[in-house]
């Protein structure tokens, strides 16, 4: 009996290194070494070096001269450390009335916008960290961003195009834009739009 107790100890250590140990390590060294940013968490700087978020996680974006990104449910609102939704359903009342106060909002702060206020705008992603709207969701927004920078709606529109991202290989997904790549593409081409985001 105390030889297979000593078997399956060795076994236990011989796994938990393997396992627990080694291959964490092989795997985070191969992923520094052929994709470091994206192992580092695709960080974002902006034009003097500083580090101003993540690619992967959206954040709050509330000055008329800024893009904004969809509604977040994650705790107190893009908290990366409490990613989630709101687990509200279609029947919830609770979700109706932050729908109907969110497109009243979103009405009064594009009185420019065509058309109604796109669905993505007011309902949030299943980890409430979305990055990335429709190029439709930003196109709607244009009116208002181009009119609080003193630019044409052209102008913001060619920035919009410029960050774009395709389907991934020709035709898997939809395309996106990434909100806080655009903001700071607007900051680098026109100046920030106000001291603090």
């Amino acid at each position: 009996m105390t030889r297979e107790i000593l078997i399956a100890l060795r076994m236990t250590v011989v796994t938990l290194v393997l396992t627990g140990l080694a291959y964490p390590l092989a795997m985070t060294g191969l992923a520094q070494v052929l994709f470091p940013a994206r192992a580092n968490g695709s960080l974002v700087t902006d034009e003097a070096g500083h580090t101003v978020g993540s690619e992967l996680i959206a954040q709050a974006f509330t000055k008329p001269g800024y893009f904004q990104p969809r509604p977040s449910a994650a705790g107190n609102g893009y908290d990366a450390a409490n990613s989630a939704g709101s687990n509200l359903g279609p029947t919830s009342q609770k979700l109706r009335d932050r729908v109907v106060a969110d497109v009243q909002r979103l009405q009064k702060e594009n009185p420019d916008a065509a058309g109604p206020v796109p669905a993505e705008l007011v309902t949030t992603s299943a980890s409430g960290l979305d990055p990335d709207l429709s190029p439709e969701a930003t196109r709607w927004q244009i009116p208002r961003v181009a009119k609080s920078r003193g630019h044409t709606v052209a102008e913001v529109q060619a920035l919009v195009d410029q960050t774009a991202r395709g389907r991934t290989l020709g035709f898997l997904g939809e395309p996106t834009v990434n909100v806080l790549r655009l903001n700071l593409t607007l900051d680098k081409q026109f100046g920030p739009a106000g001291a603090t985001r």
